[in-house]
């Protein structure tokens, strides 16, 4: 007969029938995203989680009641991590700094659990923690002067990079080992597409980047931010959008 342990009202049973241990939800979520920072979304099970956890899988229903719940409370500890959102010195001098500050909190966040921008992408409905994500950018842009039809273009201009990721339209392949190869390929480019390898060429290299050697994620990710922020706050000087324009929308 196994022994049972009461945590707050709830349960664990142990998969191999010994000593019951207390569960928390922040228990669960906690393994569920360690295991998934080392081997990826998709490894993860309600299963796969009970093993870790020494339970059973009927276990985990009392914090969780479905994988996508999981799921959803992993992002919600995720963003949690977020500072929290500081607009009471946000006005028209400062949000441009602010906005990029909180946008590249969320990058080194999602930096640190890879599988959260396929998480927040699948996601059916916003999170209560996606949404204050979402409701403090569109404070940002508000206190910083802007008006809500020029908020609303920005934030779909932005899209996932308020999240802290872009994904790219295509990615560089492996690269050749071989030097003849190498030469090979070189001149093929040279040949056919001179700008392209004229472009590839001029990046700084970095081995392990997300769109190929070649490319700093976090240097090219900042630079689009940059220009999306300049272009957003050009846009509020030039009086953008017109009567018309925002009676049109």
């Amino acid at each position: 007969m196994a022994y049972t342990v009461k945590s707050g009202g709830s349960m664990a049973t142990t998969a191999t029938g010994g000593a019951r241990t207390p569960l928390s939800r922040a228990r669960v979520l906690d393994e569920a995203i360690g295991y998934a920072d080392t081997h990826g979304l998709d490894a993860l099970s309600m299963r796969t989680l009970a093993e870790l956890l020494d339970v059973v899988p009927m276990a985990l229903y009392k914090h969780v009641r479905s994988k996508e719940a999981l799921i959803d409370g992993m992002v919600e500890t995720v963003l949690a991590t977020l500072p929290a959102a500081d607009l009471a010195g946000v006005g028209p001098e400062s949000w441009r700094a602010v906005a990029r500050s909180r946008i590249l909190a969320a990058r080194s966040a999602l930096q640190r659990h890879p599988w959260m921008w396929r998480a927040l992408e699948t996601r059916a409905a916003p999170t209560p923690a996606m949404l204050d994500h979402m409701e403090a950018m569109i404070q940002i842009l508000r206190r910083g002067g802007l008006g809500p039809v020029l908020t609303h273009h920005a934030m779909h201009a932005l899209g996932g990079r308020i999240w802290g990721f872009t994904p790219e339209v295509a990615s560089s392949g492996p690269a050749p080992a071989d030097p003849a190869e190498i030469a090979a390929a070189m001149a093929a480019m040279r040949e056919r597409w001179p700008g392209v390898l004229e472009s590839a060429m001029s990046a700084r290299h970095e081995a392990g980047s997300a769109v190929g050697p070649g490319c700093d994620d976090d240097a090219e990710f900042a630079f689009a931010l940059d220009l999306l922020l300049e272009g957003v706050e050009s846009r509020h000087f030039a009086g953008w959008p017109s009567p018309a324009r925002a009676t049109s929308h």
